[in-house]
Order: C-alpha cells, then sequence, then structure tokens
C-alpha cells in the first residue's frame, strides 16, 4: 500500500540556515559518510529472548486480572511470573516427593 504521505523538501534558504546552525553548535557536527555507514537501526521495543512465549486464551477470574491490571502496565508480564514462581515451587515439592 502506498503511502499518502506527503514530503516536502528544505527550501535552499532552510538548508543553508539548518547548516549555520550546526556549524555554530560547539556540540554537534555533520554526519561524515564514514560515521553515516557505522549507523545500524533503532530497534524499538523488548530485545529478543532465547525463550519465546506461547500465545493462548485462558479465561481468568476477575480479581484475579484486576489484581494485575491495577498495577498498570505490564500486567501480563507480572501474571507470568507469578505462574512461573508457582510452577517452580510445585516442581520442587514434586521433586522432594521423589
Amino acid at each position: 500500500m502506498k503511502s499518502k504521505r506527503k514530503f516536502l523538501r528544505n527550501t535552499v534558504a532552510e538548508e543553508a540556515a539548518i547548516k549555520a546552525g550546526i556549524a555554530a553548535d560547539p556540540d554537534t557536527h555533520e554526519m561524515t559518510d564514514e560515521e553515516a555507514k557505522q549507523l545500524r537501526p533503532f530497534r524499538r521495543g523488548r530485545p529478543p529472548s532465547d525463550t519465546h512465549k506461547v500465545p493462548v486464551t485462558v479465561r481468568l477470574d476477575p480479581e484475579v486480572v484486576e489484581f494485575f491490571r491495577e498495577a498498570g502496565q505490564g500486567w501480563q508480564t507480572r501474571l507470568n511470573s507469578a505462574l512461573v514462581d508457582y510452577v517452580a515451587r510445585r516442581r520442587k515439592v514434586a521433586n522432594k516427593a521423589r
């Protein structure tokens, strides 16, 4: 799908003003071609994980969901962490029983 955005290029005067601003600022400089080659794309979001989560649909009691949502963003991660802790405790109990 083609973007409907229209991008306007700087005029010669605007470009000159930008370059003058760069030259007047002692804390910056115009990037060289070599510096531009060293750039890497900025990656948004979480870093890649060694373990991939499995998408599931689960029905939970409303009070459970409300409890985790009350703390704000990241509630699903906190819920997952609580379940991971539960599994670890249950495995420990199961291993002691053997």
